[in-house]
This record gives C-alpha cells, sequence and structure tokens, in this order.
C-alpha cells in the first residue's frame, strides 16, 4: 500500500509539472509575439552651446536689477539727506541768502583736469588749482559773486570793520572757492584786498594762488622765526605773497601746528586783523567748517562780517539751522548765507541761463 501511494504522488507531481512546464511555453510564445509601442522617429542630435544657464539672460537681468536697486538707492538717500534746493527754505528759517552761485561747468572741468594731472603726478609737487575770477572772468558764477559784491558794499556800511570771515557747516561746500574768487572781484573793482586762509588745519588756499606755504598766518601767531628774523605784527607784511590778481594780497595758513584754536585765540590775531584793517579795503577770511571744528567760532569774534557758504542739493536746511546756532551760542552774528553749486533747472538759480563729526584732520 505505501508503495502505491508514493506511485500517485509521483504521478500527481509530473501532471503539475507538465501542466506548468506547458504554462511557461504558452508565455513565452506571447512574450516573443508581442510588438512594442516605442519607436524612433528621429536620432538625437547634439547641440554646440549650453542648453542651461542662459548666460546672456543672466546678464541682462542682473543690469536690470542692478539699475533698479541703484536707483532705489538714490532715491532713499535723497529721501533721508535732503539738500536745500530753494533759497525760500533758508528763509523760512530766518537766515538770509545773499547770493545765489551758479553751478560753473568751466570749473568743474577744471577740477577733473587738475585731478587727473593729480593722480598722474608721481613726485607728489602741488599742482596750482584753478581760479575761476582769472581764468574765465565773464563765467555765470563770478557774476553772481559780483553781485554778491555789490550787496556786501551795503551790508558793511554798519559793520564794526571791514573783516570778512567765510565758513561753512561741512567740508565739500564750496567755501575756499567763494572765499578766493570774492576777494578776487573785490580787487578788480579798484579795492585793495587781503585774504588770509585761516584754515590752519588743512588749508589750500596758497595752491589757488600758486604760491609757497613755508611761512603763514600760524608762524606770525605762534612768532616764529623765518629766517634771521622774527616774525612779528609790525612786519606781517613780509609774509604776504602777491596773487594773480591785482590789488588783491595773500597770507598762507603756514605751518600746520597742533593747536589752532589756541593760536587763533591769542592776542596776536586780534592785532594782526586790526593792523589788516587799516592798511586794506577789505580782508577776507577762509575758515574751516564750523560744526567739525571751533577755529570759526574764534574767528568770527574778530569779524565784523560773517557768511556761510551751503552747497546746492548737498547741505541740509537743518545742518545750516544747526550751524547758525552754534556760531549763536558763540556770540557771532551770522549776516547772511552763499548758495553755492546752484544747477540751471533750480528754481533758486534767480534767472541765470557744502552731534556732528567729519573726520577733519590735519593736511601737510
Amino acid at each position: 500500500q505505501q508503495v502505491l501511494r508514493y506511485a500517485r504522488d509521483v504521478e500527481v507531481n509530473q501532471e503539475i509539472y507538465l501542466a506548468l512546464l506547458n504554462r511557461m511555453q504558452e508565455l513565452n510564445v506571447l512574450k516573443a509575439g508581442t510588438v512594442g509601442n516605442v519607436r524612433i522617429l528621429d536620432q538625437a542630435a547634439s547641440k554646440p552651446e549650453a542648453v542651461a544657464p542662459k548666460r546672456a539672460l543672466i546678464v541682462v537681468v542682473s543690469i536690470i536689477l542692478g539699475g533698479i536697486a541703484a536707483v532705489g538707492f538714490v532715491l532713499v538717500r535723497s529721501a533721508l539727506h535732503k539738500g536745500i534746493e530753494r533759497a525760500e527754505q533758508l528763509e523760512e528759517e530766518g537766515i538770509n541768502v545773499y547770493a545765489s552761485v551758479p553751478l560753473s561747468e568751466v570749473q568743474e572741468q577744471m577740477n577733473e583736469k587738475l585731478a587727473r594731472l593729480a593722480r598722474r603726478s608721481r613726485g607728489g609737487e602741488s599742482l596750482t588749482a584753478p581760479l575761476l575770477a582769472k581764468d574765465d572772468p565773464t563765467d555765470l558764477a563770478i557774476e553772481a559773486l559780483r553781485g554778491l559784491r555789490t550787496s556786501l558794499h551795503f551790508a558793511m556800511l554798519e559793520a564794526r570793520n571791514n573783516v570778512i570771515m567765510i565758513s561753512g557747516p561741512s567740508p565739500g561746500v564750496g567755501k575756499s572757492f567763494v572765499t578766493a574768487n570774492l576777494a578776487a572781484v573785490l580787487a578788480q573793482s579798484g579795492q585793495k584786498v587781503l585774504m588770509i586762509d585761516g584754515d590752519i588745519r588743512r588749508g589750500y588756499l596758497h595752491n589757488m594762488m600758486n604760491s609757497k606755504n613755508d611761512y603763514g598766518l600760524s608762524d606770525l601767531l605762534a612768532a616764529r622765526d623765518q629766517g634771521n628774523k622774527k616774525i612779528g605784527i609790525v612786519n606781517y607784511q613780509d609774509i604776504i605773497v602777491p596773487s594773480p590778481i591785482e590789488n588783491m594780497q595773500f597770507m598762507p595758513r603756514g605751518t600746520a601746528a597742533p593747536n589752532p584754536s589756541e593760536l587763533l585765540m591769542h592776542p596776536r590775531m586780534t592785532e594782526l586783523l586790526e593792523a589788516a584793517s587799516n592798511d586794506f579795503d577789505y580782508v577776507l577770511i577762509d575758515t574751516p567748517p564750523v560744526l567739525a571744528v571751533t577755529d570759526a567760532s574764534i574767528v568770527g569774534r574778530y569779524a565784523g562780517t560773517t557768511l556761510l557758504v551751503a552747497r546746492f542739493g548737498m547741505t541740509p536746511t537743518k545742518e545750516m539751522v544747526q550751524t547758525v546756532k552754534r556760531f549763536n551760542q558763540n556770540g557771532v552774528e551770522v549776516k547772511g548765507v552763499i548758495l553755492n553749486s546752484v544747477e540751471r533747472k533750480a528754481s533758486a538759480y534767480y534767472g541765470y541761463g557744502y552731534g556732528y563729526h567729519y573726520g577733519y584732520s590735519y593736511k601737510s
């Protein structure tokens, strides 16, 4: 019986094996007869240029985004640092505007030329800065200063002396430009004019006058020796140098001193201005920015007329108010403001076709 059972099992397994074998063969036949639905229409071709990234598109988009960012920065900066664009902005604060000096394209071109020469200069030699009243006396900026000359003539009738101090709130407003050219315009009218570079720290008027700076105001106030003789008030004219303009004399700032404020407070400063006031029709003093250092507040006590220079589009009204307040606190009355570098399109052009810290350091 056991042998019969084993025999039946063998037969059943053989039948199962044969059934599976037949099924496998059927599936192989079906697989071999199946036709795929994918055909090659064209052979692939490679392009010589990259598909991504698209460099030209990236460059164009970068330029556009950069331009938008630059314009946005300028607009934000202009909104946060709004400069004076109309004389009425100062007059509304009770500050008189004596003159609006147009931006001189000729002066800008001469300054750019001087800057290029300075970059090319390897020896560090000093270069002569342009004097617009001499190089282009018909420029509209000089015409505006001639109008200021007339206004000053009447304004100084009640002044205690003929000493004019010119200052500004911060560097870069153009006070030295105004001082030098106003002095030249006064001299061209036949008046005897003395221009003093009162910026002992870093004045550069000697470059505009094409003169040396070996001895000057600081040496006189410190009573330093000049050669074999001592510089004093009696012989103060020994350190005065001629200028390119007839009737105009110039006193350089002199040797850089560690204590300019103390020198300007010395009694010799009073003696100098008294002597110069008697010898000249006008004495003009260019001084450092008052919000940077105190020198201008000291010199202002000696001057009969104090004028400030503000730069169009750069000097904020609040800064000018603070400047006038600083002078008033030191007992100096500000007569008025000269609005400098007024652009032709501005309404302030009047018909004609520069707690504060500015890093104001010494300049050798």
